[in-house]
């Protein structure tokens, strides 16, 4: 077996092959050109698919040619799922989409060079074929005993709700792009998540029908977690490689607040820390959890793998501050922005009182209750304490933070931002 099965496999990265060893015979036979298929179903990726990106990635630093491809097409139809049919996207959007997708892919990706990934998008040979062509050329190659065997298709037609003939054929487009990446660019391995087995072979089972040969299929895993819950969502629901749709600093804390019996599995499958390193972390993890090694080096991989360096030191800091570990004024305007981002911002002018700004807020429910918590000694503005006595001033009088933002607090859970207009 070649050296990138070896590593694959160690990181739990396979599932399912059409054969290992024929398929290490043909990796170890010199360099092999490989796809995965990527749908776009809405305007960003999201972090389930840093799984299929990620393992394209160490293809392509083994040495080997991949085709990333944006279904330009397939994303118009839908693949069958099993909470019943999807609904249909204007092509105008879908095409939004998938360059939105393609920017995306290739930021993880080396562009040049023998190993440089190529983008492809199936529109180009799905959207020029008849409909005569569809069922004459490619739809006699399909048996409906196979297809109507798969699990999706299978249990859909068991549902009140049914499958349509648009979402039934998913699995034959699939298989043809296989084998047009096949004629066209010699493409003999293609792999996706477990939940695309029978797609898959649907294209081996094309390419062999049509071609006389044999390729290559394999599948990752479906990433869960340990306690069964959905991978990739946050309270807020997905969780988006772009930063306008999760902010850096949610999707530092997303990887940050990994279960302790999950953080190895995804150091394994989403970075590339050698062997001993993840060890070393597995074992500070055993010996130490509270001090949440394994997970700090899993979020700053993570945010600094699709954010940058820069978004991981403000998500860091953006942290720091939040849980009262931090001073706010010491912080650049973009990391203040991240913050307000998680707090969100209310904007108040400039004669705002004090008190009215943090009953603005929500935090206090009226200004008797921000007296009271002032006299405590509760209240603080930009990491100040603020007395009673200078509830009645203006927040004009407060030196803001960049931006004209202010960052007020009562206690240590409770904060929020405001912007004032003067």
């Amino acid at each position: 077996m070649t050296s990138i099965l070896d590593e694959l496999s160690w990181r739990g990265l396979v599932v399912q092959s059409t054969g290992l060893e024929a398929l290490g015979t043909a990796l170890a036979d010199g360099p092999v050109s490989l796809y995965c298929g990527f749908d776009p179903t809405a305007a960003s990726l999201h972090v389930g698919h840093l799984t299929q990106v990620l393992t394209m990635r160490r293809f392509q630093l083994a040495g080997h040619r991949p085709y990333a491809l944006v279904g330009g097409a397939t994303g118009l139809i839908g693949d069958p799922r099993m909470s019943g049919e999807r609904v249909l996207n204007d092509p105008s959007i879908v095409a939004g989409w998938v360059d939105g997708l393609r920017d995306q892919i290739s930021r993880f990706l080396d562009l040049e060079g023998p190993s440089g990934v190529q983008m492809v998008n199936n529109l180009d040979w799905i959207g020029q074929m008849s409909a005569l062509e569809f069922l004459r050329d490619m739809g006699k190659n399909f048996r409906m005993g196979t297809m109507l065997a798969k699990e999706t298709v299978a249990r859909r037609l068991a549902s009140e709700e049914g499958i349509s003939y648009t979402e039934f054929s998913y699995q034959v487009l699939q298989g043809i792009d296989f084998l047009e990446l096949y004629r066209r660019h010699g493409v003999t391995l293609q792999y996706g998540g477990n939940d695309q087995w029978g797609n898959l072979l649907s294209g081996v089972e094309l390419i062999h029908k049509t071609e006389g040969v044999s390729a290559h299929a394999l599948t990752t895993p479906l990433v869960t977690k340990a306690d069964g819950t959905k991978f990739g969502k946050s309270e807020g629901g997905a969780v988006w490689l772009d930063a306008e749709l999760t902010s850096p600093y949610a999707f530092h804390q997303f990887w940050l607040n990994a279960a302790d019996a999950d953080v190895v599995k995804y150091l394994r499958y989403f970075t590339f820390r050698d062997r001993e390193d993840i060890a070393r972390l597995e074992a500070a993890t055993e010996a130490e959890p509270h001090r949440r090694a394994a997970q700090r080096a899993l979020a700053d991989d993570l945010t600094t793998l699709v954010h940058g360096e820069a978004a991981t030191a403000q998500a860091t800091a953006a942290a720091a501050v939040l849980f009262g570990r931090g001073d706010v004024r010491e912080l650049d305007e973009p990391t203040v922005l991240a913050i307000g981002r998680e707090l969100g911002i209310v904007d108040v002018a400039g004669t705002t009182t004090l008190a009215d700004a943090f009953v603005a807020t929500g935090i206090l429910e009226s200004k008797g209750a921000a007296r009271r918590a002032a006299k405590e000694g509760g209240l603080s503005i930009n990491g100040e304490k603020i007395a009673e006595s200078a509830l009645d001033g203006e927040v004009s009088a407060i030196g803001a933070l960049p931006g004209g933002h202010l960052l007020l607090r009562r206690g240590k859970k409770n904060a929020a931002m405001v912007r004032r207009d003067g």
